[in-house]
């Protein structure tokens, strides 16, 4: 599609409503600067010099919605803790409905904690993460409330599973009963989402859910047909590649839509997120599944040259497609 078309796109991608519902999870950035080597172990010594906070997990594609001037209501499960607190704090602040997030004393917020050592470099080193999260399927009294908040007048309902516990079955139950656009990033459970939309999966994930290793164009063709058809999506599957951008198949056959040329990679970190959410709003703004995708890999550009999550807005998206479109 060409740049006056994709950006004409890009600037349909507001005012909508969109729940998503997923595991949400506080990053938590722990920064020092190495000093020496400690006497106790072969590792550096940190001395303290900030913490930082960023909402993760399924909050991420809610913070991408948000950035791209649409409107995002977050469901989710936190815990009745300081982090679940500062998880609801970091998500109003960027206009994100929060009313879905519901509060259960029997779990903890899920909590990333990254050490990062400044030892010079242009960004921070993760020298260690420690992670805080509770696995069990949320209990039927829970599951209920979230079948309670899908009842939102919404456009669409994205999943983002992290595994943790949230997206059980019943849930996605309730999710796949809705009227809405129905989208999942499915994080290698992709049978569970069976009859949804669209699926979002990477390269990774096709290959565990085939049972075999996937190299070429024509092998991730057939992988994205065999998906699409195993699952019965109703408008296709979105196999994302990193560099070599993505594979779609949808009603239209199988296409490839190449990413643009990047060099100055820093992270990954987040781009599926962003993916996901932007062709989620593309499919609602009138785009069929390739051009959504394409759009979503001008976005995913944006976001692998900072470090850790990044929400890209459209002013930023549009000047992307200007440059490299």
């Amino acid at each position: 599609m060409a740049k006056a078309a994709l950006q004409a796109l890009a600037e349909r991608l507001a005012g909508w409503q969109v729940a998503v519902i997923g595991d949400v999870i506080l990053d938590e950035y722990l920064i020092g600067t190495a000093s020496r080597l400690s006497r106790e172990a072969p590792i550096p010594v940190l001395e303290f010099e900030r913490r930082e906070v960023i909402a993760g997990g399924a909050a991420n594609p809610s913070a991408n919605v948000a950035a791209l001037g649409s409107f995002a209501h977050q469901i989710g499960v936190i815990g009745a803790d300081e982090n679940g607190a500062t998880l609801r704090a970091l998500l109003a602040a960027r206009q994100i409905r929060t009313e879905g997030l519901i509060v259960d004393a029997t779990r903890q917020t899920t909590t990333k904690t990254r050490i990062m050592a400044q030892i010079g470099l242009r960004f921070p080193q993760q020298v260690a993460r420690l992670d805080r999260v509770d696995r069990t399927p949320i209990r039927s009294a829970v599951a209920a409330q979230i079948g309670a908040a899908l009842t939102g007048n919404y456009a669409a309902i994205i999943c983002s599973d992290y595994l943790n516990g949230l997206l059980t079955p019943e849930v996605v139950a309730q999710v796949r009963a809705q009227r809405a656009l129905r989208v999942a990033d499915a994080q290698g459970e992709l049978d569970k989402y069976s009859g949804f939309d669209v699926v979002k999966c990477n390269a990774d994930e096709a290959q565990r859910a085939l049972r075999r290793e996937l190299r070429t164009d024509a092998d991730f063709g057939a992988a994205a047909h065999e998906l699409r058809t195993q699952l019965q999506l109703r408008r296709g599957i979105c196999l994302t590649r990193g560099a070599d951008g993505i594979t779609v198949a949808d009603e239209n056959g199988v296409q490839h839509v190449p990413a643009p040329q990047v060099e100055d990679v820093f992270d990954t970190v987040g781009a599926g997120d962003t993916v996901v959410a932007v062709v989620s709003l593309a499919l609602l703004a009138g785009a069929d599944l390739r051009t959504a995708a394409q759009l979503a890999t001008f976005a995913a550009s944006i976001v692998i040259r900072r470090v850790g999550n990044y929400a890209p807005t459209r002013a930023e998206l549009l000047a992307e497609i200007a440059a490299h479109g």
